[in-house]
């Protein structure tokens, strides 16, 4: 049975006998706790019986986490396991990872109730130095192909275990920059700096990807709270790095005139893809995901169901959208009704083409590799960047056509619930934070309109 012990005004400790170990020494395991000190005595004292008795059943199971026994690095492996493998989206759970490559590292080996503020303030420190990021870019060097031909793996092979594909590898191998050094490395079982050369200086991390790595220590110590493996989040009491609030990125009218204009001269499958997300503002799973029977023609609707998404390793999936608002039906303008039928009818000669290869279990995907099968989400974001160098048009990520979309709607004065709804945000304070820049246009236009009113009142009265 759980003993109970005074500690402090409002803390006690309980201990709980699990037995002897091999040696004979008796098996204690301790846990301490804080009542809220607003409780009557009464309440209070049920309180405490009632985590006592808790706390025995935890020891008993065996699910028992003991904050100054666990380090944080043993905590995060539970935490995977019970959490976010199983409530988290696979794409999240993915990106959660890589970050926790750089702070398992740094901050795995201190114990749970021994994490303090100072030990992530000195993380992020050393997150905001050169040489932390994985994107920079580099360039092969001649030796590469030698150590690929002595480690006895073929290209495929290789391919396989860097987690790209043999095209993106044998453009590697031509001379091409890659942000893939260090896995080909890593599978090579080399140093980088042996295969590879920087292309341009080493960059720090931005103050939003440190803020990224903050976000997610501190919502597994708030789930280390929960689970009562330690008091209070370390993470709660440090500043996160400040991320200046930047205008989103985004075409104006005319510079999206242009680009409609040039797609009419490109492959109708990237010419739909953009124009859908020009007029539409879909994400990019988004647009990946569609099937034909989301296609509405008659009544000129698209609905937005699921996303298209991949992880190397795991291959192209199909998941839920992001969230219940993002589930959605869009209504489309005639000239993108037109050309999804332009493009359906091209899809259907290509499939004939492609006989017996046409890759049949995914059907229905609006976007497809020429055999069938689902597009990586990264091939059309790659076919922008390659459209907008070859015209010299300024420097935008795909996303940023989403951007376009809401500046563009706001701009020509659809109501911010519309646009929010349009784009999926679960609330329209999202879209009114992202879309600071487009919403202070109409409002400058709406001073102007009551300047001019009274001061025509005024010229009347003189």
């Amino acid at each position: 049975m759980a003993s109970i012990e005074k500690r402090g005004e409002n803390t006690y400790r309980i201990t709980v006998s699990a037995g002897y170990d091999v040696n004979g020494n008796k098996i204690r395991y301790r846990k301490t706790i804080e009542l809220d000190p607003n409780l009557p005595p009464s309440k209070a004292e049920k309180e405490l019986q009632r985590q006592a008795i808790l706390f025995e059943e935890e020891v008993k199971r065996g699910t028992y986490l003991d904050g100054s026994k666990l380090t944080f690095a043993e905590f995060i492996e539970r935490w995977l396991q019970d959490y976010a493998e199983v409530q988290l989206a696979p794409k999240t759970s993915h990106r959660y990872k890589s970050l926790l490559d750089r702070i398992i590292p740094a901050l795995g080996h201190i114990k749970m109730d021994k994490l303090q503020p100072n030990h992530l303030l000195r993380f992020y420190k050393n997150l905001s130095e050169e040489g932390i990021r994985r994107d920079n870019k580099y360039i092969a060097l001649p030796e590469l192909s030698d150590v690929i031909k002595k480690s006895g793996m073929s290209k495929k092979e290789l391919a396989e275990a860097a987690g790209i594909s043999p095209k993106t590898l044998t453009s590697i191998l031509n001379g091409n920059s890659t942000i893939y050094a260090e896995a080909i490395s890593k599978a090579l079982n080399v140093k980088l700096n042996s295969v590879f050369k920087p292309k341009d200086k080493p960059k720090p991390l931005s103050n939003t990807t440190i803020l990224h790595h903050h976000r997610l220590i501190s919502s597994i110590l708030s789930c280390a709270v929960q689970w009562q493996v330690i008091f209070s989040n370390p993470a709660e009491r440090v500043k996160p790095p400040k991320v200046e609030q930047k205008e989103a990125p985004h075409y104006d009218e005319e510079m999206t005139a242009k680009v409609l204009e040039l797609l009419e001269n490109e492959p109708i499958k990237y010419r739909t893809m953009i124009t859908l997300t020009i007029f539409l503002g879909l994400r990019r799973g988004e647009l990946c995901g569609l099937e034909w029977p989301d296609i509405d023609f008659e009544n000129s609707l698209i609905r937005v169901r699921q996303a298209s998404q991949y992880i190397p390793g795991e291959g192209i999936f199909a998941k839920d959208t992001k969230n219940e608002s993002s589930y959605r039906v869009i209504s489309m303008p005639s000239l993108v009704v037109q050309l999804l039928k332009e493009y359906k009818a091209w899809q259907n000669k290509e499939r004939l083409k492609c006989g017996d290869q046409w890759y049949k279990d995914w059907n229905e995907r609006l976007f497809t590799q020429w055999n069938g099968k689902p597009i990586f989400p990264d091939t059309i974001s790659n076919w922008f960047k390659k459209f907008r160098e070859k015209h010299n048009l300024p420097e935008l990520t795909f996303h940023g056509l989403r951007h376009t979309n809401a500046t563009l709607l706001i701009g020509q004065g659809v109501d911010i619930k519309t646009v929010s709804k349009r784009l999926g945000h679960a609330r329209t304070s999202t879209t009114i934070n992202i879309y600071a820049h487009a919403l202070r246009r109409p409002d400058q236009e709406a001073a102007e309109k009551l300047d001019n009113l009274f001061k025509n009142n005024q010229e009347k009265v003189k």
